[in-house]
């Protein structure tokens, strides 16, 4: 790679870049908008990575490597973290021999979510330090911090990243790599890694002493930085924030923090102190503000109303001026919707003309829920779609779970399993939407496509096959697009049958389908060149 490269990169791909430099074995993680480049990228530049089920495997993945002694990354938009923390929190008290670096991409705005919250509180609840670059170049070397302090004081690091840093992109000087000066080696330690009561106690407190032992470091780390203005007023600022306060307050002094958790205290009471009048700008909740607060430093913090959507500049210098008047409204874009030709749309037209309450979930068939098919009820999470509610019998009868092809994978395979163990009195019916992609997310792998995140071949789910191995004998596949109208009736016919019934929707996605076909070719001449050899 050289000693030196500069480069134009988008923080995703400077989040890779930094890990192929830093000799990361393994990225793992699941597809989520704005994450999901980090891993294809760091395939792309050589780095082995892989797409998981979901977030929480892919974590439990990562965290097995870093065990033995190797670097590794899971990556994961803001939501995932939720089906993440369950090893989130228990490997803060095991702690890692290599490092951990564990990449949130949060959402403000919710551009592509179902929700806004604010994964800062995640380092505090779990006990992880956390890292919040403000652009491509500080996501490259963030990471590489990541790393070094995840080795350090063998904890996993949270790297909390936001849309507009993922994406967008600036000018990236990387330097040389770096990579571990030690091949990975397990090591057998019982009591730092099986967290019965007993040795799970001493864990708690080793954790602790190692947050301390961060908190003291912080104070003096290059990490954060004062840029030093008018001393009658400053901005205490993170992250994407800081670009936008230079802009908008250029004359102000600004305590610019990095390592955010655990928070640099007597570095902030002392830029505090210094000016005359301190303001915390922070997107999403006032978790800064509050947590400086709470230290007994005296600053004030963004009205209430500006906790919403993304800062920007101008958003910024009402902030300054504090004005709380109501804000324009954005100028409306085009809605979303299913592409032309789309196998969706064959059955939302079938389950909007049976009149079907639809449970929905997450992916481009969510927006069957818009004109002209307005097809679903509820869209919760990932996999809620099957397990959501109880309703009175007669509309119990009218409800049709309907969910896509990785969504199925990630986290309805349990719901399902609930289902098959408690039977609805009603029956039911669940609708697969097999696109054999994960179409919203740039139409990545998933293990009921039967390819690798490289798109190279590897062991394949069939869905009617798991599905009857549950025990459940009514399953049908259908082409929705080839034979609608049989679909219509499948559908009618199986709400009849007051049993639980599974439908399978086969349509690759009209995007991807001639890459398939691609990939299907490569892989059949790969076998025969084997053959032949």
């Amino acid at each position: 790679m050289g000693d030196s490269k500069r480069e134009l990169l988008s923080g995703d791909e400077a989040v890779a870049l930094a890990a192929f430099h830093a000799g990361v074995a393994l990225g793992t993680g699941y597809p989520g908008t704005p994450s999901t480049e980090i891993l294809e990228t760091f395939s792309e530049l050589g780095g082995h990575a892989q797409w998981a089920p979901n977030e929480k495997v892919a974590l439990e993945v990562a965290l097995g490597a870093a065990f033995a002694g190797a670097r590794a990354i899971a990556t994961m938009k803001h939501v995932g973290l939720n089906v993440a923390a369950d090893p989130l929190f228990t490997a803060a008290y095991t702690g890692v021999s290599g490092a951990l670096i564990v990449v949130s991409a949060d959402d403000p705005g919710m551009g592509s979510s179902q929700n806004e919250q604010d994964n800062r509180h995640y380092a505090v609840a779990a006990g992880v330090p956390m890292l919040e670059p403000s652009d491509s170049q500080e996501a490259y070397d963030f990471a590489l911090r990541a790393v070094e302090i995840s080795e350090r004081w063998k904890i996993p690091v949270l790297l909390r990243l936001t849309t507009r840093v993922c994406h967008s992109r600036t000018i990236v000087r990387s330097g040389a790599a770096n990579p571990p000066s030690q091949s990975p080696n397990f090591v057998r330690d019982i009591k730092g890694r099986v967290m019965i009561p007993a040795y799970a106690r001493p864990a708690g407190r080793r954790l602790r002493q190692k947050l301390a032992e961060i908190q003291a470091w912080n104070e003096n780390c290059p990490l954060n930085r004062v840029i030093a203005g008018d001393d009658s007023f400053g901005i205490i600022t993170s992250g994407i924030s800081y670009m936008h306060v230079r802009e908008a307050a250029p004359e102000a002094s600004v305590l610019k923090l990095g390592l955010t958790y655990p928070l640099p205290t007597q570095k902030i009471r002392a830029f505090a102190d210094g000016v005359k009048h301190c303001l915390v700008i922070e997107e999403g909740d006032p978790w800064l503000a509050e947590s400086i607060r709470a230290a007994g430093i005296k600053v004030e913090s963004k009205p209430a109303m500006y906790r919403f959507g993304e800062l920007s500049v101008p958003r910024i210098k009402r902030i300054l001026a504090n004005d709380t008047t109501t804000e324009p409204a954005p100028v409306p874009g085009k809605p979303p919707q299913l592409c032309p030709g789309c196998s969706h749309r064959y059955v939302f037209e079938a389950l909007h003309d049976a009149d079907c309450i639809v449970a929905g979930d997450i992916g481009c068939y969510t927006l069957g829920v818009l004109p002209p098919f307005e097809a679903m009820d509820s869209c919760v999470c990932m996999g809620a779609s099957i397990g959501v509610g109880l309703l009175p019998p007669e509309q119990a009868r009218r409800v049709v779970s309907v969910i896509g092809d990785s969504t199925f994978v990630h986290s309805g395979i349990t719901g399902l399993v609930e289902m098959a163990y408690n039977p609805p009195p009603t029956g039911h019916v669940v609708l697969i939407l097999d696109n054999s992609t994960t179409a919203m997310t740039g139409h990545q792998e998933h293990p009921g496509t039967g390819r690798t995140l490289a798109h190279e071949p590897t062991g394949k789910i069939l869905f009617e096959d798991l599905v009857r191995g549950l025990g459940i004998s009514r399953v049908h596949l259908v082409d929705p697009s080839a034979d609608p109208e049989r679909l219509a009736k499948l559908l009618t016919e199986s709400l009849n049958s007051e049993e639980l019934v599974v439908i399978i929707a086969r349509r690759p996605c009209l995007l991807i389908a001639g890459k398939i076909k691609e990939y299907d070719r490569a892989a059949t001449q790969v076998c025969t060149e084997i053959q032949a050899d």
